[in-house]
C-alpha cells in the first residue's frame, strides 16, 4: 500500500468531522436586493411552438446562451426541436425531481444573496447580476456573466436523479446542488477581472497560484461553506492531500514542474485528471491547483493586514509564492 493511500485508510475514521481550519469567514452584513427567476416553472404552460417562441423573445439570453441558438441552421429547427423536447414525457420526470431538490428555490436564492452581499462588502462597486434558474433536458449547466447568472436546475440533481450528465463519476462529484454557488464564485474569482494575473507568466507556479487566489476568494464570498464544495474533492481526499503536502510537493519539485511551461506538466498537475498518479494512486486530480491554494492561505497568513481585493491585484505568483514561506513550512 502507498503511503497516500495508508493515510487515506487511516483517515476514513476521520471522514465526518469538521477541519478546524476551515472556519467561518464572515464578512458584515450587507443588504442585497436580488433578481431571481424560476423559469422551470414556465415550462409546463408551453403547449404550442408559438408558446415557446413567445417564451424565448422575453429571454433572449437563454435563447441564445444557454440553448445556442447559433448552433442550429435556422429558427424553425431550433423551434422545432426544443419544442419536442419540452414536451416530451421525460421532461415531466426532470421537473419533478427538480422541484424534489430545490422545492420552491427559496434555499437556493438566499444561497445567492450571500455570496452577493460579501462580494458587495469586499467590492462596493459591485451589482448582483440577475439570476435565472431552468431546466433544459441536460443542455447546460451554468452561465455567468457581470448581468446576468443562468443555471440549468437538471444537470444538479444528484446522485438519486434518473437522469444525469454524461460524464466521469469524479467529475459527477460536482454536480449537486450545493455545488452551484461555489460554481459561479469560482468563475468570477478566475476571471481578470478579480483575479489579476502576469499573462506572461505560463509557468505551472503561475496557474496554480492563479487558481489558488480564485479558491481564497470564492470561500471568502460564501462562508461556512466547506473546502469540498470548492475544489470537489471528497473529505478523505482533503485529510489525505493535508497529511502528504510534503510527498505532493517533493513530487512537484522532482518533476522540476513548478517553473516549467511544458503543456505536459499542466496536464499532470493542474488538468482534469481523476487522479495524479504521479503522486500516487489515490492522489486526486487537479492536485497542484490545491496546492496553490494552501500557498495563497500562508501568503495571507504571513500578510494579516492585507485585504482580499490587495491580495487579488497581486499578479506575481512568485512573489506570493516566496512571501508564503510554504516550501519552509513543509521543510520544518
Amino acid at each position: 500500500m502507498s503511503r497516500f493511500a495508508y493515510f487515506l485508510f487511516a483517515l476514513v475514521l476521520m471522514a465526518c468531522k469538521p477541519d478546524p481550519e476551515e472556519k467561518c469567514i464572515i464578512a458584515p452584513e450587507v443588504k442585497m436586493e436580488l433578481s431571481f427567476s424560476s423559469l422551470e416553472d414556465s415550462i409546463p404552460i408551453i403547449h404550442t411552438k408559438q408558446d415557446l417562441v413567445n417564451f424565448f423573445s422575453h429571454h433572449v439570453a437563454l435563447r441564445d446562451v444557454f440553448f445556442g441558438r447559433k448552433n442550429y441552421p435556422s429558427d424553425s429547427v431550433f423551434i422545432n426541436k426544443l419544442f419536442r423536447r419540452f414536451v416530451h414525457p421525460s421532461f415531466d420526470t426532470l421537473l419533478m425531481e427538480t422541484k424534489k431538490v430545490f422545492s420552491d428555490g427559496q434555499s437556493l436564492k438566499e444561497e445567492f444573496r450571500t455570496a452577493f452581499a460579501n462580494m458587495k462588502y469586499y467590492y462596493p462597486e459591485f451589482k448582483a447580476p440577475r439570476v435565472e434558474t431552468v431546466i433544459t433536458g441536460l443542455e447546460s449547466d451554468l452561465f455567468v456573466s457581470d448581468t446576468l447568472v443562468i443555471v440549468g436546475l437538471d444537470y444538479y440533481l444528484g446522485k438519486k436523479a434518473k437522469y444525469r450528465p454524461n460524464m466521469y463519476e469524479y467529475m459527477l462529484r460536482r454536480y449537486e446542488r450545493n455545488f452551484i454557488v461555489p460554481s459561479m464564485l469560482l468563475l468570477y474569482g478566475i476571471d481578470g477581472k478579480y483575479n489579476h494575473v502576469n499573462l506572461s507568466d505560463r509557468t505551472v507556479l503561475a496557474e496554480m497560484i492563479a487558481y489558488g487566489k480564485a479558491y481564497y476568494f470564492a470561500r471568502h464570498m460564501l462562508p461556512c461553506s466547506p473546502d469540498s464544495v470548492f475544489i470537489g474533492y471528497t473529505v478523505k481526499e482533503i485529510e489525505g492531500a493535508k497529511v502528504n503536502q510534503d510527498m505532493i510537493w517533493k513530487r512537484l519539485v522532482d518533476d522540476e514542474a513548478l517553473f516549467s511551461t511544458s503543456q505536459q506538466m499542466k496536464q499532470r498537475f493542474i488538468a482534469e485528471r481523476p487522479k495524479t498518479y504521479e503522486v500516487g494512486n489515490e492522489c486526486p486530480g487537479r492536485i497542484g491547483t490545491w496546492v496553490g491554494w494552501q500557498i495563497v492561505n500562508e501568503y495571507m497568513r504571513q500578510n494579516p493586514a492585507m485585504t482580499l481585493p490587495e491580495l487579488m491585484k497581486v499578479t506575481e505568483a512568485q512573489k506570493i509564492f516566496k512571501g508564503s514561506k510554504y516550501s519552509v513550512k513543509l521543510n520544518q
